[in-house]
């Protein structure tokens, strides 16, 4: 019983002390998503997505990998892996084509950090996840075809 007491004064000390720090205006939070394209995460269609994301000139290439199963068992988690090969990698942007909403994820490497990604995605139905690197202020991208037995959205 004692412990339990200690454990909740503990906690609730944590959060009184996050708040102050917010308050205060230590803490930004909106700072979080300061860079995030609501018109890329909101778009329904993949023309829409990869407009808002400025890639619609993006070229095919294939120093993108991705591996990704041939056949998910069940969509709602299917692993991803994204590795550019690109010199000078900036952004990678994960996308599956047939979901609601098709652009799941958009990861910023700058500062030199190397061109890789590993996600664990949803898919609502059989479709190309498709990887969008920007490098050197250039778009490139590539797929892969990944049939899903059990849709993950709904499906």
């Amino acid at each position: 019983m004692d412990a339990l007491r200690r454990n909740i004064l503990k906690n609730a000390g944590g959060v009184g002390m996050i708040g102050l720090a917010i308050g205060a205006g230590l803490l930004k939070p909106t700072l979080a998503l300061a860079d995030w394209n609501k018109s890329a995460f909101d778009a329904k269609t993949v023309p829409e997505a990869v407009k808002a994301l400025g890639a619609a000139n993006a070229a095919e290439s294939k120093e993108i990998a991705i591996k990704a199963p041939d056949i998910a068992e069940n969509g709602v988690v299917v692993p991803v892996e994204i590795t550019s090969n690109i010199p000078g990698t900036e952004y990678i942007m994960v996308l599956a084509e047939n979901n609601p909403t098709p652009l799941i994820a958009d990861f910023d490497l700058t500062n030199g950090a190397m061109g890789y990604v590993a996600i664990r995605i949803k898919m609502g139905k059989t479709g190309p996840v498709r990887a969008i690197v920007k490098a050197n202020g250039k778009f490139y991208t590539a797929f892969k075809q990944v049939k899903v037995t059990i849709g993950g959205c709904g499906g």
